[in-house]
């Protein structure tokens, strides 16, 4: 029977965490602090990208929750969910979009898509530079990423019921860093989740005071980061100064020296060098 999920590979890399799977993600959106860290979440993601019209738009990760506001818009959409993981079946009414994938082989060819969305994907990965620099192949030069990555300071990464406690959180300057290692340039920054994450109705009617809050004061413990970078084309590399050997010049001691053996020869004839010159 299909119940519209396949269950995670178990050959990927091994972390040192255990990632969520599809059910487990599945279920957190399907939850009520789900629905309002979606909402929050996706306000974040559409104030980046407002218009994604005639543009191709790539999932990487659990992105299925977020791609939907681009889906009328873009030319084409697509939902790669990596192997450690599962996939599941988006959208559920229509002709499939989303397939399984090693997350350092994606099935597209070079400069396949201009937009590549990340959710749930840099702070699962075993290998976040890989992953990265498979971005950065598939991306169209002057494509943009946008990445949702858990903030170490903030409160959902450390509460490890939520899908933003799970994995590896990242400060701005690590992701910063990331980015610049594998290729891009980070251009904006955001932040959302500044309600803390307390599954309970009463307090989550209070989210929009807190969200309001929380980014009128830009403060340091929002629950995510969302930056956006751009693909370096012609990327630095790293210039390497050509070591010189040395070889030192040394005399052959037991060689003879040039002539030796024509004045032996004199020598041996009696003839000395004066008369051979007259």
């Amino acid at each position: 029977m299909n119940s519209g999920f396949a269950l995670p590979t178990r050959h990927a890399m091994t972390c040192y965490f255990a990632a969520m799977d599809v059910v487990d993600l599945r279920n957190f959106y399907g939850q009520q602090l789900g629905v309002v860290a979606r909402r929050f979440v996706a306000r974040g993601i559409r104030a980046r990208w407002q218009d994604a019209r005639a543009l191709r738009v790539l999932g990487i990760g659990y992105a299925t929750p977020y791609l939907g506001l681009f889906r009328e818009q873009a030319e084409r959409c697509l939902a790669l969910m990596p192997a450690t993981q599962g996939v599941v079946r988006w959208p559920s009414t229509r002709p499939a979009l989303a397939a399984l994938v090693e997350e350092d082989e994606l099935p597209l060819t070079d400069s396949a898509v201009d937009r590549v969305l990340l959710v749930h994907a840099l702070e699962m990965s075993s290998d976040p530079v890989e992953l990265l620099r498979e971005a950065w192949r598939v991306l169209a030069a002057g494509g943009r990423l946008l990445a949702v990555v858990p903030n170490r300071r903030g409160l959902w990464a450390r509460i490890d019921t939520t899908p933003f406690g799970q994995g590896r959180p990242y400060s701005r300057s690590q992701i910063t860093q990331l980015l610049r290692d594998t290729w891009f340039t980070p251009t904006g920054w955001g932040e959302a989740l500044y309600v803390p994450p307390i599954a309970r109705g009463w307090f989550l009617r209070s989210a929009v005071a807190w969200e309001r809050t929380g980014a009128t004061l830009s403060a340091p413990f929002a629950g995510v980061h969302i930056v956006e970078a751009t693909k370096q084309v012609y990327r630095a590399i790293p210039a390497r100064r050509e070591k010189r050997r040395l070889v030192p010049a040394l005399q052959p001691v037991l060689a003879p020296a040039p002539g030796a053996v024509a004045l032996r020869r004199v020598a041996a004839s009696g003839v000395t060098p004066a008369t051979v010159r007259r």
